[in-house]
C-alpha cells in the first residue's frame, strides 16, 4: 500500500463532502473555458465584424461567469479544507490511541520530541496535501488535458509547437523530485532532533540554571538549529537549480504563441480572434508547468511525513492490550518462578536472573538493594510493563500473561520512583485512577499519605491547580499526593517504589503507621533504600545484580549476619557486632 492509498482510508470517510466538492470543481473548471471563447467573439464579431450590439451581452456573460466561478471555487476549496481537517482529526485520534497501546519498549527507544513532531508537523503536512495539493493536482491535470484538446481545434500547428517543449518540463520535474526525495527525509529528521533537544531543555530548565549551563545549552541549540537551516537550504538549492528553468520554459510558451501565432494570422491560417482565444487558454497549459515544481515539493513533504506516521501506527506492542468489559477482581497472591529478564536489544545483560519467591494476599514484601539491582524491574513485571524473558509471574496462581492487561492493571496501584503529577487540581490528581470520588474519601486517603495538612494550607485547598509535573511542590509533597492517588484506587496489589525517600523520618514513620491499617488486605511491595521502611515486612528480599541473595523477615536476616545485616549496620553507623540487641 503506497502513501496515497493509505491516506485514502481517512479521506474516504468524507466521501459526501468530496462528491459535492468534485461537482463544484467540475462546474468551476467548466466555467473557466467560457471567457476566453467570449473574448474571441468580441474580437471577431464586435471589433472586426462591427456587431456592436453584442458587446454588452458578451460582457455580462463574462461577468456572470467570473462571479459564478468565484462562488463555486470558494465552495469546493472550503469542502476540501473540511475534508482535510476531518481526516487529520481521525488520524490524530488513531495516533493518540496507538500511543496508549504501545508499551514501555517503544518509549524507551523513541524521543518525546520525535513523537511530538509526528503529532504536529507531520500531520499538518498531510492535511496540507489533502486540503490544497490534491485539488491543485486535479486542476493542473484538467487544465493541461483540456487546454491541449481545445487548442488543437483552433490551430493544431501552434498547439504542437507549444507541446514540443513539455517533455523538457517533465524531465526537469522528475529530476527535481529525485533530488529532493532524500532531502525532505533529512529535513524531517533534523526537525525531530531539534524538537527533542528543545523539549528536553525545557523539562530540565532547573538543572540547566542550577549548573549555570545556559551558554552550553544555547550553543547546543544553535548547532541543531543550524543543521535544520542547512538542510532546508540544501533543499532550496535544488529548487533554485530546477524551478527557474521550469518557470522560464513555461513562460516561453507565451513568446512562442505570439511569434508563431502572429505568423499564422498573417498567413490567414487563423483569425485574430482565434489567436486571442488561443492565448486565453494558454495559461491553462502554462500553469501546470509552472506549478509542477512546487507541487512536487509538497508531495515529497507529504511522503516523508507519511513514512514516520505509518511506522508508528504499524508498530506492534510487545504486550498486546486486549479490550474486554468483563470486571476482574484478584486476591493478590503473587509468585515468581525462576524469572529472568533482559531487554530485547541487550540479551547479553540480564536485569533479573532466576528470581523466585511467593507472597500471599495481604502480605507486605520489602525489596532492598543497590541502585541498578533490578528492584523496579521486578515490580514492573507484576504490572506487565514488561514480560519475563523466561520463567513465570503468577497472580492468584495464574500467569499474568493470561489476564486482560487493562483489567490486571486496574487491580494494581503503583507509586513510581519518578513522581508525575498532571497539570490539574489536587483532587483530580488523587482521583485519577477512580474518577468522581467523593470529597470525604479523597481527604481520607490524603490523611493516610500525610498530605491532608499541607493541601488544606494551599490557596484553594484540594482545588489548587498544580503546575506542570507538580512544579511548585516539594519532592515530599509530590510523593505524598502520588501515594494518595495510589491508595484512592483501592487496589488488590499496592507497589511503592521508594515512596518516602523525599520525606523526613518522622513523616515516614507516620505514613507507615497509617499504611499499616490499610494494607492488611492488600499485597504490598515496598522498594526502599532505608531498612526502616521495610523492617516490618512479612518478607524482605535483598537483591544484588538482579539476583535474590537473601530473603526472610527482618529478625531472621539479622540473625544470619549476612549482607542484610551489613547494610543495616552501615545505615546505623555501627561496626559489625555492636549493639545487636537494638535490632530486635
Amino acid at each position: 500500500m503506497n502513501n496515497f492509498q493509505w491516506i485514502w482510508q481517512y479521506v474516504v470517510k468524507n466521501r459526501y463532502k468530496l462528491i459535492i466538492a468534485m461537482i463544484f470543481f467540475l462546474i468551476s473548471t467548466a466555467l473557466i473555458l467560457v471567457n476566453p471563447y467570449v473574448m474571441g467573439q468580441i474580437v471577431d464579431r464586435v471589433i472586426d465584424g462591427h456587431e456592436d450590439s453584442l458587446l454588452v451581452p458578451l460582457l455580462l456573460v463574462m461577468i456572470g461567469v467570473t462571479v459564478a466561478r468565484t462562488i463555486t471555487r470558494y465552495i469546493y476549496q472550503i469542502l476540501f479544507e473540511q475534508t482535510g481537517q476531518n481526516s487529520l482529526f481521525d488520524l490524530r485520534m488513531d495516533m493518540y490511541d496507538k500511543l496508549h497501546e504501545l508499551d514501555f519498549d517503544f518509549f524507551n527507544h523513541n524521543r518525546v520530541g520525535d513523537i511530538m513532531t509526528r503529532m504536529t508537523g507531520d500531520t499538518d503536512a498531510i492535511r496540507h496535501f489533502i486540503s490544497w495539493v490534491s485539488y491543485q493536482v486535479l486542476e493542473c491535470v484538467f487544465y493541461f488535458i483540456v487546454s491541449i484538446l481545445i487548442m488543437l481545434t483552433i490551430s493544431w500547428q501552434l498547439t504542437l509547437a507549444l507541446v514540443a517543449v513539455t517533455p523538457i518540463i517533465f524531465w526537469l520535474t522528475q529530476a527535481m523530485a529525485k533530488a529532493q526525495h532524500p532531502m525532505f527525509f533529512a529535513i524531517r529528521q533534523s526537525f525531530s532532533r531539534l524538537n527533542s533537544m528543545v523539549e528536553e531543555n525545557i523539562s530540565g530548565n532547573r538543572i540547566v540554571k542550577a549548573f549555570v549551563r545556559e551558554d552550553f545549552e544555547i550553543s547546543k541549540f544553535n548547532e541543531h538549529n543550524d543543521d535544520y537551516k542547512q538542510r532546508n537550504l540544501a533543499a532550496a538549492n535544488v529548487s533554485k537549480t530546477y524551478l527557474p528553468w521550469q518557470d522560464g520554459i513555461a513562460n516561453s510558451l507565451n513568446v512562442i504563441a505570439l511569434i508563431f501565432g502572429g505568423y499564422l494570422v498573417i498567413q490567414n491560417k487563423m483569425t485574430l480572434g482565434d489567436l486571442v482565444v488561443f492565448n486565453g487558454y494558454l495559461w491553462m497549459l502554462n500553469q501546470p508547468m509552472r506549478m509542477s515544481g512546487w507541487l512536487i515539493n509538497d508531495i515529497e513533504r507529504f511522503s516523508a511525513s507519511c513514512v514516520k506516521i505509518r511506522q508508528m501506527l504499524a508498530t506492534k506492542p510487545e504486550i498486546e492490550v486486549e479490550t474486554t468489559e468483563e470486571p476482574l477482581r484478584i486476591k493478590g497472591d503473587v509468585t515468581f518462578k525462576n524469572v529472568t529478564f533482559h531487554f530485547q536489544d541487550d540479551p547479553e545483560h540480564n536485569i533479573l536472573t532466576d528470581v523466585s519467591f511467593s507472597a500471599k494476599a495481604g502480605q507486605t514484601i520489602g525489596i532492598i538493594g543497590e541502585t541498578g539491582s533490578g528492584k523496579t524491574t521486578l515490580i514492573n513485571l507484576i504490572s506487565r510493563f514488561y514480560d519475563p524473558s523466561s520463567g513465570q509471574v503468577l497472580i492468584d496462581g495464574q500467569d499474568v500473561r493470561q489476564y486482560p492487561i487493562r483489567q490486571l492493571r486496574d487491580n494494581i496501584s503503583m507509586v513510581m520512583q519518578d513522581v508525575f503529577l498532571f497539570s490539574n487540581s489536587i483532587t483530580e490528581n488523587i482521583s485519577f485512577g477512580r474518577p468522581n470520588l467523593d470529597t470525604g474519601y479523597i481527604q481520607s486517603v490524603a490523611r493516610v499519605a500525610d498530605a491532608d495538612g499541607f493541601i488544606e494550607r494551599m490557596p484553594e485547598g484540594y482545588e489548587t491547580i498544580v503546575g506542570e509535573r507538580g512544579v511548585g511542590l516539594s519532592g515530599g509533597q509530590k510523593q505524598r499526593i502520588s501515594l494518595a492517588r495510589a491508595l484512592a484506587k483501592d487496589p488488590a496489589i499496592l507497589m511503592l517504589d521508594d515512596t518516602t525517600s523525599a520525606v523526613d523520618m518522622e513523616t515516614e514513620t507516620k505514613i507507615q503507621h497509617e499504611l499499616a491499617g490499610l494494607t492488611t488486605k492488600k499485597t504490598t511491595f515496598i522498594i526502599a533504600n532505608r531498612i526502616s521502611s521495610v523492617r516490618d515486612a512479612d518478607l524482605i528480599l535483598l537483591l544484588e545484580k538482579g539476583r535474590i541473595v537473601e530473603a526472610g523477615k527482618h529478625e531472621v536476616l539479622m540473625q544470619q549476619q549476612g549482607r542484610y545485616y551489613d547494610v543495616f549496620q552501615k545505615q546505623l553507623g555501627l561496626e559489625k557486632g555492636e549493639q545487636i540487641g537494638q535490632t530486635k
